[in-house]
Order: structure tokens, then sequence, then C-alpha cells
């Protein structure tokens, strides 16, 4: 049982990753928080009682579901009303920062060439911009795999799908990836 310290410090160790998470699927700063919010308020009312080493997943499965929720209801919404741009997305004109536990260029060591510090920043920008365009159940497979370290099988308990889909979509995402930085003339 995770006593209320280990689920408040679960739940500061996940909030940046959840928002980042959640703003690439809904392009929404305010409803990324309202999911992420929404996702913590669920854990710690539903889940409190559940071993520390169980609160990863089931939140993850939570922030999953409560973002194909939000998704629902924009489609609900949608079809309610006729005025659809009050409920659209804005437009993504904000940078969210995929690589933020990376050094950014503005901590960039004092060896390091300002074209250096450019090139890095533009490729960034590029790595941010492509996982923004993949797919969602890529994007979604892609960021738990290889930026939340979740291995296949707690990948595929938290997205509801089988190991293999979560190969095939980590492995097309990979590719997409591959392919689109390549032909901006990004070579990693």
């Amino acid at each position: 049982m995770a006593t209320e310290k280990e689920l408040s410090d679960f739940l500061k160790s996940v909030e940046k990753r959840a928002f980042k998470r959640s703003i690439y699927h809904v392009r929404d700063e305010e409803a990324a928080l309202d999911i992420v919010q929404d996702s913590m308020m669920k854990l710690a009312e539903h889940y409190g009682d559940k071993p520390a080493d169980e609160l990863p997943m089931l939140f993850q499965r939570i922030l999953s579901n409560c973002t194909l929720d939000w998704f629902r209801r924009q489609k609900t919404r949608r079809a309610l009303f006729s005025n659809l741009s009050d409920f659209e997305a804005p437009d993504d004109d904000g940078e969210f920062d995929l690589l933020g536990n990376f050094r950014s260029p503005a901590d960039s060591r004092e060896t390091e060439s300002a074209e250096d510090t450019t090139r890095r920043a533009q490729i960034f920008h590029a790595i941010e911009e492509e996982v923004a365009a993949l797919p969602a159940r890529q994007r979604e497979a892609f960021l738990m795999r290889y930026w939340e370290e979740m291995d296949v099988a707690e990948t595929a308990a938290a997205m509801g799908c089988s190991e293999g889909s979560v190969k095939t979509h980590c492995s097309r995402a990979v590719h997409a990836l591959g392919k689109a930085l390549k032909a901006k003339g990004i070579s990693l």
C-alpha cells in the first residue's frame, strides 16, 4: 500500500512528462493540464491504496483513458454545436520541449560554439515537430517506450493493446521519424 508521501512523490515525478505527453495529443495547454490533473485525481481517489510499484502502470492507463475521454467529449461537442471554431484546438505555435530533460541551448557549455548550439536547437525542434506529426497511436507508443522508458509489456498494458501492436507502432514511428528527419537533412 502506497503511503501518502509515496503517492505525492510519484505524482510530482510524473507531472511534467504527463503534461508533455498530453499536449502532444490534444495540442491545447489548458486541456492538457486538465487531463493530467484529472488523471492524478483519479489515481489518488481510486488507486491510492495500491502498492507504490503499481502506480506507474495505473497512472499511464488512467492518463490514456482521460485523453480518450477528452477526444470523445470534443467529438460530441462538435456534433452538437454548429459553431465548431469555439471548440477546435488552437494552432500549435508554441514550443513544447520533447527533450526537456536534455541540456538546452541556453545551458550549453562554454566550449560549444554558437553554431553548434543553434544546430542542436534546430535538431530538437525538428524532432519535436515530427513526433507531434505522428499518428496518435504511434506517437503514444513511441513516447511511452522511448521517453517514459517503459518496456513493451508495460506499454501494451497502458495502451490496452497487444505487445505485438506496441512493437508495430514503435517500428513505424521510428521509421517515419527517421525518414522525415533524413528529408530535412538531419542524421542522428
